[in-house]
This record gives structure tokens, sequence and C-alpha cells, in this order.
């Protein structure tokens, strides 16, 4: 974190101007109470597909082989990590399953 601070300031330095993502929606995330629920909720997601993602590779499987050990095709594995879709709870489950682990609302 420290070298992205200090490659950026270098960067601001020649006239570049780059933004960071809580320089962009800090500001934002005040404005209402929908906006800091809708906030919070993306955060939560793609905390979750994170996670998702790191268990895969600390794994050392392929998309493809969670996919076949979760009944889907390999495609629903790379959307979901891309962290531009959503999913849902059925596929979010069987992919739990993989790891062994449990869907749980804390």
């Amino acid at each position: 974190m420290r070298n992205l601070k200090k490659h950026l300031e270098e960067l601001r330095k020649k006239g570049l101007v780059f933004h960071t993502h809580g320089e962009v929606f800090g500001k934002l995330k005040d404005q209402s109470k929908e906006y800091q629920k809708a906030y919070k909720e993306e955060g939560a997601r793609l905390t979750l597909v994170r996670q998702i993602r790191e268990l895969r590779l600390k794994k050392k499987l392929t998309q493809k082989m969670v996919a076949k050990r979760a009944n889907m095709p390999q495609s629903v594995i790379a959307r979901l990590e891309s962290g531009e879709h959503s999913f849902s709870l059925d596929t979010l489950q069987r992919i739990a399953s993989v790891y062994n682990k449990k869907v749980a609302l804390v």
C-alpha cells in the first residue's frame, strides 16, 4: 500500500492525476442512506468473491476443476470470480461444498 501511495504521488508530481477508490467514493458515501447500504452490500459481495478465488488458488484448483466438482460450467466460476456478475445462493452453496464449507449468514 505504501508503494502505491508513493507511486501515485510521483505520478501527480508529473502532472498525471489518479484517484483511489477511497478518494472517489469517500465523498459520495456520505450523501444518502441508500448509497451507504448499497456501498456496504457491494463491498461484502466483492469480499466474498475475493475469498472464493483465494480459496481456490490456495487449494491449487483450476476453475475447471471446481466447476466439475460443483457440477456447473467453468464459465460460471469465471463470471463469479470476475466480480462483475451476480450469483445465486444455490451456486454459492455448490461451490462451498467443493471446499467442504457451508454458507451461513452472520
